[in-house]
């Protein structure tokens, strides 16, 4: 006799989105915006039943999408056996109650399902702080709608004097791990702060990986530097910054990073609790913003990065753009430019293109030179500590030292260079 086996239904969600002259472009769902979500559904391990996306003149203050529609969506909700509702428009702490309601499941916005994906892949304690913040901020006004039954009787019996529902309680804790995480990650910044400190005066070039999600930029990393770096073909895979040494040429060197992806409507919660890793973009050398070639949408998706850089003041940081996956580009002419490189990080193709592309925006004419300095000049040595990278130094009848050095150092020191 077999045993009756009961099938958990989890994450099984109908996502809905409306589309409406009254919302901004980012606001707004389209059906390449309900596409992503429902890959972001499917990253977060749930399962997409069905999609609805409504047209209508302006969302309804109650119910967003409307008495009629939210009844569509409860009877298929019902059918199709869902536990769950997601929007592609971000909803108010109202609209998502009333409609959790209405609809009988549980309700989240894009946002949320966002942060939830950062909860579950953040990895390292910088991370993890950053989630935990912007969580925390999201969840803050939601709070009366998860205790309404608990919410204060005003005048009621028991309720005058020092008292404090559940609900006033969960605030006050929620202010105090906000006020600790926000503290937490100024330390973050203080100690990149220093580290930054440190790369300037040793004059080590920074190049910060840019791009949208799944563009490719832990894989473009991985074959520039053989970072090892897990990359897998699904959003958000990778969160936590990773940095590594990048060596161009025999005399350029740079600390190339990769940051978190970015996404169209992406949380303000997270762009503010991660500016602590984001605010690096601002000081970086140069930027590669990695662009998926092979994805039609490439210039929408391309235009959200642009305006998140802005967004991070890292606006007039110079910028390579890098049309990754060439290899899997379906169009006509890839993109071309002066500051445009197509290549493929899975096979290689146009990697030395980009390398001397980065090397040529870093390098402005660096290079390697010995100089032969009197005794009585050695403080120039110091200088160039300071402003040059120093390989070898002996000391004989004068001081020979060999050195990577800039134009202007070269242009102050070129009595002392000798020429081969």
């Amino acid at each position: 006799m077999f045993e009756k086996t009961e099938i958990k239904k989890i994450n099984r969600a109908v996502l809905a989105g409306l589309n409406s002259p009254a919302l901004t472009p980012e606001e707004n769902a389209t059906e390449e915006s309900l596409e992503e979500l429902a890959a972001l559904l499917d990253t977060a391990g749930g399962t997409c039943l069905g999609t609805v996306l409504q047209n209508r003149s302006a969302p309804d203050p109650r119910t967003f999408v409307g008495e009629g529609k939210a009844a569509e969506l409860r009877e298929l909700v019902r059918s199709l056996g869902a536990d769950m509702v997601i929007f592609d428009n971000p909803l108010s702490p109202s609209q998502q109650r009333v409609l959790a309601e209405e609809l009988g499941a549980a309700v989240m916005d894009r946002s949320a399902l966002i942060l939830d994906i950062f909860a579950k892949r953040a990895r390292t304690s910088e991370g993890r702080l950053q989630v935990a913040l912007a969580q925390y901020k999201y969840l803050l006004p939601r709070l009366t709608g998860m205790w309404k039954h608990l919410e204060r009787q005003e005048g009621a019996i028991g309720t005058r004097g020092p008292g404090e529902t559940q609900l006033e309680s969960d605030r006050r804790h929620i202010h105090r791990k906000i006020a600790k995480l926000e503290e937490e990650l100024r330390d973050v910044r203080r100690v990149r702060a220093t580290q930054r400190e440190r790369r300037e005066k040793n004059e080590v070039p920074v190049v910060a990986i840019v791009g949208y999600t799944n563009a490719g930029k832990s894989t473009l990393l991985n074959a520039l530097t053989g970072a090892g770096i897990p990359a897998n073909d699904r959003l958000f895979d990778t969160l936590d910054t990773t940095t590594r040494t990048l060596e161009i040429s025999d005399t350029c060197t740079a600390l190339i990073s990769d940051t978190v992806g970015f996404i169209s409507k992406l949380p303000h919660q997270l762009v503010d609790a991660f500016k602590a890793t984001l605010e690096e973009l601002a000081f970086a050398d140069l930027l590669l913003h990695v662009i998926d070639a092979s994805d039609p949408n490439w210039r929408e998706q391309s235009a959200v990065v642009d305006r998140l850089i802005q967004e991070l003041g890292a606006g007039e940081t110079p910028r390579l753009e890098v049309f990754n996956k060439c290899d899997k580009f379906v169009g006509d002419i890839l993109p071309r430019g002066e500051d445009m490189v197509s290549v493929s990080a899975k096979t290689g193709a146009g990697l030395d293109t980009l390398l001397s592309a980065i090397e040529k925006r870093l390098d402005a004419g660096t290079r390697r030179v010995e100089l032969s300095l009197p005794y009585d000049k050695g403080g120039i040595l110091d200088e160039l500590y300071r402003e040059a990278r120093v390989e070898q130094v002996e000391y004989g009848e004068t001081i020979a030292v060999t050195a990577v050095c800039a134009p202007k150092t070269l242009g102050r020191l070129g009595e002392y260079v000798v020429e081969r």
